[in-house]
């Protein structure tokens, strides 16, 4: 990990370079302002799972899994000819996981047990002080061995007298899932390659998945030290919603494939509140409420305590808890009928509780660390459920002005 971090931040002081001259010209003659990097970000992270509920062993199994995760943001801004603000920010996203249960898929142990996952972005947004609007659009590309994503978004503001501002947003994904069954169910399918003479290959076959949400919010200056949002998603899913490579089990130990509705409507409902207590606290809390058509209903209520140590170093404490019921369609291990209509048994879609707390590092010094390097923050946090599922993730954010 740390040697991947550091060729990336290699990477950045170039590119920082690469852009000195273009951004030490004196502006002050410009009466038009094109766009200009304003901002560099790196985000290295890694993660580590493990528990005994796998659901591509039925709900038993190891869950044991591994992760890198390098992001990198870059983000332009400038002034057209109407005096409105443009930013253009463009990401590029790679993961690479390690997951015993993988190797599961197959009862030979033969399946991969690792895989790596790209994912591009770009947003583009737009901005007029005078009348207190904002328009963006956003598209977004995910792609990993067993599925591709695309997606898009559009999104609007409006700020109100009273220091307040309403947003609306409107996003889909757009899926394709591949068919890769547990070795017991595969039915191989041959089909005569385009050329080379009666040469055949195996074709593995796909599902679409759609999710559209529409995502409202309204945030409000209370006072001088309190702010607070209120946050409302609504979501839609239709396609192939499970993955065909999770078992379950009937009570009679025949095995299946999971099995799950092609519909689900999601309901979040949320709502921020920061508090500024004096010049070097700020209480930043979070809670909301979940229900969907699968008869899951959750709870999510966390707090984060940033503290100014210095003006420019920071700890900031968290935690959150959350709660969840179970689906209608969950059982464990060989508890579901050759009677039932859908069946799964992947936890996450089981009842249980779960804590995340940790702590993050921020340092913003005036003049900078580096040369470009406006920021560095390093977070660590602890992930436990009553599933005796655990987890740790550790990240490190690199900002570059």
């Amino acid at each position: 990990m740390k040697k991947i971090c550091l060729t990336l931040v290699g990477i950045y002081i170039m590119m920082l370079q690469a852009f000195a001259q273009y951004r030490d010209k004196d502006t002050t003659l410009y009466t038009s302002r094109p766009l200009k990097v304003d901002e560099i970000n790196l985000v290295s992270s890694y993660y580590s799972q493990n528990g005994d509920h796998s659901p591509i062993t039925g709900g038993i199994g190891t869950e044991k899994v591994t992760d890198l995760s390098n992001g990198l943001d870059v983000t332009w801004i400038g002034w057209d000819a109407r005096n409105r603000k443009n930013t253009l920010t463009a990401g590029f996203g790679y993961d690479h996981h390690t997951s015993a249960s993988s190797a599961y898929v197959s009862k030979t142990g033969a399946s991969r047990t690792g895989g790596s996952r790209v994912y591009p972005s770009l947003n583009w947004s737009v901005e007029n002080a005078k009348k207190g609007t904002g328009f963006g659009l956003g598209l977004y590309f995910s792609k990993e061995f067993n599925y591709s994503s695309f997606g898009l978004d559009a999104e609007y503001s409006k700020k109100t007298k009273n220091n307040g501002e309403f947003t609306g947003k409107l996003t889909g994904y757009f899926d394709r899932v591949k068919l890769i069954y547990p070795s017991e169910f595969v039915q191989q399918v041959t089909v005569t390659a385009a050329s080379g003479g009666g040469e055949s290959r195996y074709k593995i076959p796909t599902n679409p998945r759609t999710t559209g949400t529409l995502s409202l919010s309204f945030s409000q200056v209370i006072n001088q030290r309190m702010q607070g949002i209120i946050l409302v998603d609504g979501v839609a899913q239709n396609g192939y919603l499970g993955l065909p490579f999770h078992r379950v089990y009937f009570n009679d130990g025949t095995p299946n494939i999971e099995n799950l509705p092609i519909n689900r409507l999601k309901l979040p409902i949320g709502m921020r509140l920061n508090y500024f207590l004096g010049d070097k606290i700020i209480l930043r809390s979070y809670y909301r409420y979940y229900i969907d058509s699968w008869g899951l209903q959750a709870h999510t209520a966390s707090l984060e305590v940033p503290f100014k140590i210095t003006p420019f170093f920071s700890v900031s404490p968290f935690y959150r808890y959350y709660t969840q019921t179970a689906v209608k369609y969950f059982a464990p291990y060989e508890m579901h009928t050759a009677a039932d209509v859908y069946y799964t048994s992947n936890y996450s879609l089981s009842a249980f509780d779960s804590q995340f707390f940790g702590i993050n590092f921020r340092i913003a010094p005036p003049k900078g660390i580096l040369n470009g390097l406006s920021a560095l923050e390093l977070r660590y946090g602890h992930y436990s459920q009553t599933t005796k599922l655990v987890s740790d993730v550790i990240s490190l954010n690199l900002k570059f002005k």
